[in-house]
């Protein structure tokens, strides 16, 4: 059942004040998927989520046809909606086209990245590393921090790709993709944290097929280590 009381989320990329009430209970739902608050294959049944979101029960329908639409519901007909389920095959297909689209996008990012590039990929990879820092510790309080620093790394690796499409298409994937990690709770440790240090050192060499094999591994290995951990949910 779905509490009243919804703990802190975190939402990719963040809320803003301009949101309509709709915009940030769809933001508020979607995050609670992504980060297993609402686990795989729940029922979500709209008088619950009434309560726990505040939201309308014609405002969670469009809500809920929208996250539909995006893979990560279910709609059942006349039953309702459903949490998307997960499998392995669906996990690897998933980190194969987050691979193709992430690879492609690294190649265009890399040729056309200025020093206002450059400046964003080393924030975004300090703010990652000191969660991986963290995590490293074993303080997995700071999950969903962690994540989120790797959302916007992987996207600040590829925001001078030059095409919107491409960034908006990438993200979509990548959260899938953070979907399976959360619900494992699968952090590699130092190997993933070295990863990301050799593709940035990568692409502030402009150094596109080295960083190209890193992602590789980097997406690989993050597939093994949570299928490693046991059956999916």
């Amino acid at each position: 059942m779905i509490k009243s009381q919804i703990s802190k989320r975190i939402s990719l990329p963040q809320e803003t004040s301009t949101e309509t009430i709709a915009e940030s209970s769809y933001r508020r739902i979607r995050a609670d998927i992504l980060f297993g608050r609402l686990p795989p294959g729940q029922k979500l049944k709209l008088d619950n989520l009434k309560t726990a979101y505040d939201t309308s029960i014609s405002t969670l329908r469009e809500i809920l046809n929208r996250l539909s639409s995006e893979g990560l519901v279910v709609a059942e007909g006349q039953r309702g909606f459903e949490v998307s389920p997960m499998s392995v095959a669906d996990l690897k297909e998933i980190a194969e086209l987050r691979l193709l689209l992430e690879t492609h996008a690294l190649e265009q990012s890399f040729a056309r990245g200025e020093m206002e590039w450059e400046a964003r990929l080393v924030s975004a990879h300090y703010k990652l590393a000191r969660m991986e820092q963290a995590m490293a510790s074993g303080d997995t309080s700071h999950a969903e921090e962690w994540k989120r620093y790797d959302w916007e790394f992987h996207q600040a690796l590829i925001s001078a790709c030059g095409s919107k499409l491409l960034m908006e298409a990438h993200a979509a994937v990548f959260d899938k993709y953070l979907r399976y990690q959360m619900v494992a709770l699968s952090y590699r440790g130092a190997v993933a944290a070295q990863e990301h240090q050799h593709l940035l050192d990568a692409a502030l060499k402009r150094d596109g097929e080295t960083a190209k094999m890193i992602l590789v591994a980097h997406i690989q290995g993050g597939v093994e280590h949570a299928l490693a951990k046991g059956p999916l949910p």
